[in-house]
């Protein structure tokens, strides 16, 4: 009998600091699961030695891929990730972050729940990545409402599990490089009531490294969200 194959999708942008740990703690998770799985870490044009950690690490771990690209953003690296575990074969698709934040010790009440996905996502509560953070997700979740008409709980959790055969129908809604990426995908999942189920997971702070985003940053992004969200309301 055929193993459901799993693709973790993990983008990474000057993570020197964490990436060897957190590849450590992650890739366990593929090897246990065994067939063809994987865990795809994409460098997005880091500045410091972030992909030669991924190198050093692939010729330890068999089942570690590392791709190399241009810097684009956070969301356009995960949708390439997608595009990737899809076109790889892959029948499940895990995507977190690289940053140290996410336990894989909870992925497996995800995984056990497979076969009822749809968008199984982690609800962050407790979350300890700062107050900040957490108003920017409140007013998102009230900013897709305004704009689509649901109500998402945590639309941008770095901790998601997907079935392959729909989230490749859903990546055709979703426009190339498109920034807030995971974002779009969970409206797209609630708006069509495609099986969307949150589960309680833990976000810590983050284990090392600088985070590249700031609120300065943030509230750019937001705008030009709000402008993008208006004008794919309709055709989503």
């Amino acid at each position: 009998m055929k193993r459901d194959c799993l693709y973790i999708i993990m983008p990474a942008y000057n993570e020197e600091a964490n990436i060897g740990k957190v590849i450590e703690h992650w890739y366990p998770v593929v090897e246990k699961i065994g067939g063809e799985s994987r865990l795809v870490i994409l460098n997005d044009g880091s500045k410091d030695g972030t992909y030669d950690k991924i190198c050093e690490c692939m010729e330890k771990y068999p089942r570690l891929i590392g791709i190399n690209k241009e810097n684009e953003g956070h969301g356009p690296t995960i949708l390439s990730g997608y595009h990737y575990a899809v076109e790889s074969g892959a029948d499940y698709v895990f995507q977190t972050d690289s940053d140290g934040q996410t336990l894989a010790e909870e992925f497996w009440q995800f995984w056990d729940k497979r076969q009822s996905c749809g968008l199984l996502i982690g609800y962050r509560r407790g979350r300890k990545d700062g107050l900040s953070r957490i108003f920017v997700t409140k007013v998102l979740r009230l900013v897709l409402f305004l704009a689509f008409g649901v109500w998402v709980k945590d639309a941008n959790t770095p901790f998601r599990l997907m079935k392959a055969s729909q989230l490749d129908k859903v990546l055709k809604r979703i426009p190339d490089g498109f920034n807030l990426s995971n974002v779009l995908m969970t409206v797209i999942y609630e708006k069509h009531h495609l099986g969307v189920q949150y589960i309680p997971i833990t976000f810590r702070p983050r284990q090392g490294g600088k985070n590249s985003l700031n609120m300065k940053r943030i509230v750019g992004i937001g705008r030009k969200s709000w402008s993008e969200f208006l004008r794919l309301r309709r055709s989503i």
